[in-house]
């Protein structure tokens, strides 16, 4: 039952949302619903009737429920299952079939009943797909209806695939994707060309029909939808607000997906609130960029006028505010990041960890580039090999470079010839979608190692100081990859181990779509967690970096490290030894622009906020935000 204060805080949200810590904790809140009514029901001898969902939100849901089946017993011989969708056409055994995604995530590990699962079928004959999708209602309904039903969230606050403009009481039926849609789905299809057009999916009346309602949304990239779908208006372009007139509807989410409630957004604006250190600064930012004025230039109207009245009087006048807020601001400013280097002070031993080959100069290699100058030990750490971003042309020109260079130098080229003709004809007869050959896997994967060496060179990075860890979770030749296991974790302690770095980076944008920044951190902060307690951890001091896909907010920023034009121009320099990712990276997700253009126009953004708030005026500014294991839940 919510309390007082809880009703004043969500007093904006249509929508009864549950904001965790982790990830981990979601999963673990979702699967524990889900497993006391499947027991429950097991009890009264019926069946539990689970509507599912697929993509990489629920994949942790049935891990916990793959775990309790296989430790705590849990059967699923009474559980009935209907999925929300398919794409169409699509083959079960197609790597991106939902059929597939089910079996390896969930039914092929637990002991459900063949004849109990329901999923869209993607290769019925396009007459007969109606006929289809009246029989998946009438199984629904057969069933006794669906118990809970799992939703995860599009960007464009589709729930299933009900793109923009569904209508409440639509069916199962065939629908056109809409743009973004697909745009997202490109990774999985190595490319937008090969994403269906179609899909068959569950209608928003078939889900509002569900007598419980979970959705699940992770990644700061979800923040404003959700906030839209809870606190907007229930509007046909956004299928998910719908949920706001179910009775038995809630939201689960990560703390970075719920950053757009008002609660987290603006929480002065429900009530009393705690006026603690954060809270100060978050709000006085907030008034500023509202008025659009300089901090420094707020007056005790502008309090008193916004909301802001209880933070006046608790800590006023305006101007005692503003100044403290100012010179916080003006602290996070760090142009020597891991101090300067001079005879009294000692270089630093830096590790970055850079999810895929070009994280790190993409999201701060103008920071790299002053620790590196500055004469600080850099250490890079690439997670993954990123092979699969690499294009079948670019496999070929380099196969094709090997064959001539063995030739020009007279050396035995038989082998080099050999390859050459295999992974001519592979990728001549490979279909949209075929997991490469290990050999071509392993070609992609040098060219990707080729430009991060290139790259860190122009930052001034010794070679020797690169660290190439290929972690196997990553290394399945596809989008979809395996659980993280105790050798990835193994990896990342050893190397801290052996470094003893002074400092840690690492990135901490969720939002990245394949999900491989959010397994990567996982396994760093799994890491961390396991020497923590070593003598030289002591002094360790750990910072997170976004960029790739979104940047920190000026209010969350920590550490702000100042970039000068040319040290603009040296980190886009480096970006362009990724020439692999460079005019059309293969996998761009739905900013379609370069990520040299993404990544300088968010470091000008940064600076030109903090300008805005009147602070000094720079180029660009590369923002970090502190993590401690100690009091940063997992």
């Amino acid at each position: 039952m919510l309390t007082r204060d809880d009703r004043a805080l969500t007093q904006y949200e249509n929508i009864p949302c549950r904001v965790f810590p982790s990830a981990q904790q979601v999963n673990r809140a979702v699967a524990q619903q889900i497993a006391d009514l499947i027991r429950e029901r097991a009890n009264q001898g019926q069946n539990c009737v689970l509507g599912l969902a697929t993509g990489s939100t629920p994949t942790g849901i049935y891990s916990e429920l793959v775990r309790r089946h296989r430790e705590d017993g849990l059967s699923f011989a009474n559980v009935v299952t209907f999925n929300l969708d398919e794409y169409y056409p699509m083959q079960p055994d197609a790597l991106q079939s939902y059929h597939r995604f089910m079996r390896e995530h969930l039914f092929d590990h637990i002991d459900i009943k063949p004849k109990n699962i329901h999923i869209p079928s993607g290769t019925i004959a396009i007459e007969k797909v109606y006929d289809h999708c009246r029989n998946y209602e009438a199984a629904i309904a057969d069933a006794g209806g669906i118990d809970i039903q799992i939703l995860g969230i599009g960007r464009s606050g589709h729930v299933g695939f009900n793109e923009p403009g569904s209508a409440k009481d639509s069916r199962t039926r065939l629908i056109t994707l809409d743009q973004v849609t697909r745009l997202d789905a490109a990774s999985d299809f190595f490319g937008i060309d090969n994403v269906p057009r179609r899909a068959l999916t569950m209608g928003v009346g078939t889900i509002l029909d569900a007598r419980r309602l979970l959705l699940i949304a992770f990644g700061e990239n979800k923040a404003p939808i959700v906030a839209r779908a809870v606190e907007g208006p229930v509007t046909s372009s956004i299928s998910a607000s719908y949920l706001q007139e179910h009775p038995n509807a809630q939201i689960l989410m990560g703390e970075a997906a719920a950053e757009g409630l008002t609660r987290y957004s603006a929480p002065w604006l429900l009530g009393p609130v705690k006026w603690k250190h954060a809270m100060i600064r978050k709000g006085v930012i907030w008034l500023a960029r509202k008025l659009d004025k300089p901090i420094l230039k707020l007056t005790d109207e502008d309090y008193n006028e916004t909301g802001l009245q209880e933070l006046l009087a608790d800590h006023g006048p305006a101007y005692a505010i503003n100044s403290n807020v100012f010179r916080d601001l003006q602290s996070t400013m760090n142009s020597s990041p891991a101090g300067k280097a001079t005879p009294k002070g000692q270089p630093k031993r830096v590790l970055i960890f850079s999810p895929h080959p070009d994280d790190d100069v993409i999201s701060m290699g103008g920071t790299l580039i002053r620790m590196a100058d500055q004469g600080h030990e850099v250490h890079v750490a690439y997670q993954v090999s990123g092979n699969i971003a690499v294009f079948d042309d670019d496999a070929i020109r380099f196969t094709d470079f090997a064959t001539d260079f063995n030739h020009m130098f007279g050396i035995d080229d038989r082998k080099t010839a050999k390859l050459e003709k295999h992974i001519e004809e592979f990728l001549k007869k490979k279909q949209p979608g075929q997991v490469d050959s290990e050999e071509v896997q392993q070609i992609k994967g040098l060219i990707r190692r080729g430009e991060a060496r290139a790259a860190c060179r122009a930052c001034g990075v010794p070679v020797q100081n690169l660290h190439f860890l290929d972690m196997p979770f990553y290394e399945t030749g596809v989008v979809r990859k395996k659980p993280l296991s105790e050798e990835d974790v193994r990896l990342i302690k050893d190397l801290l181990v052996k470094i003893k770095p002074d400092q840690i980076y690492a990135a901490g944008d969720l939002s990245d779509p394949h999900g491989t920044h959010r397994v990567c951190l996982a396994a760093i902060f799994a890491a961390i967690d396991r020497v923590k307690k070593q003598k030289w951890y002591k002094g360790c001091k750990v910072w997170l970096y976004r960029g790739a896909w979104q940047e920190w907010g000026v209010e969350q920023i920590e550490m702000a490290v100042p970039l000068a034009p040319h040290d603009l121009m040296r980190k886009r320099n480096a970006i362009f030894k990724h020439e692999s990712q460079k005019d059309k990276a293969r996998y761009p997700g739905v900013d379609l622009r370069e990520f040299w253009q993404r990544a300088e126009d968010r470091n000008r953004n940064t600076a030109h906020l903090y300008d805005k708030l009147g602070l000094a005026e720079y180029e660009a500014v590369e923002g970090f935000v502190g993590w401690d294991p100690d009091k940063s839940p997992r």
